[in-house]
This record gives structure tokens, C-alpha cells and sequence, in this order.
């Protein structure tokens, strides 16, 4: 082997790990963001089961779980609280990911206000 080739071999076992971590990385941002985007989901359809009187909280934080498992979440809570006019719902579950560093963990909320019935 010459040194030029030693020296392309170097660059290759230097660029390819670096090149993986890279893709790996993508692929993790796009399924945190997708995660985000089920949690927000889920909080919403909660939030308009309650605020528009469908359901009672426990049916409607049900709809909510069945979304975001659904999503591809795991550990599903969802929280509803009903203040002044309005309704407020978090949801907070954990999606895969490959390197977990903190990001694996989701939480989102929504607030609507309450529909009156006349």
C-alpha cells in the first residue's frame, strides 16, 4: 500500500462515522418533530371533546391518548383542566429515538374556550 493510500484510507475511516452521526441525527430531529406534531394533536382533540361538551374528561383525555399512541407515542398522560371559560390540556409522552439525550421526552398544551349552550 502506498502513502497515498494510507492516507485516502485515514480520511475514509475518519469522514464515514462522521457521516452516520449526521444521517442518525437527521432521522432523530424528524421524529422528535413528528412527536411534537402527535402530542399537539392529541391535545387538541382533547381540548374539543371537552370544550365543546362531548365528553366528559376521562372519555375525552382517552380520545387524546388514542391519538398520540396512534402517533407513535409511548407513555401517554394526558391532563385536562377546566378553568374560567376555557379548558386547558397538556399531554406528555416520549417517543423513540436512537441517542436519548434529553429529547425523547415530548410535552404539549392547548387552551380553548369553553362552547356555551344555549
Amino acid at each position: 500500500m502506498t502513502e497515498r493510500g494510507v492516507s485516502e484510507s485515514v480520511q475514509w475511516s475518519l469522514l464515514v462515522p462522521v457521516l452516520v452521526a449526521l444521517v442518525l441525527g437527521l432521522i432523530q430531529t424528524g421524529i422528535w418533530l413528528h412527536g411534537r406534531s402527535v402530542a399537539s394533536d392529541a391535545a387538541l382533540a382533547t381540548a374539543q371533546e371537552v370544550a365543546w361538551a362531548r365528553s366528559g374528561d376521562a372519555e375525552a383525555a382517552r380520545v387524546g391518548q388514542r391519538v398520540a399512541h396512534a402517533g407513535g407515542m409511548d407513555t401517554v398522560s394526558v391532563t385536562v383542566h377546566r378553568g374560567s371559560g376555557a379548558v386547558q390540556v397538556e399531554v406528555a409522552g416520549s417517543v423513540p429515538v436512537f441517542f436519548d439525550v434529553g429529547q425523547g421526552r415530548i410535552s404539549e398544551s392547548v387552551v380553548l374556550p369553553m362552547e356555551e349552550q344555549r
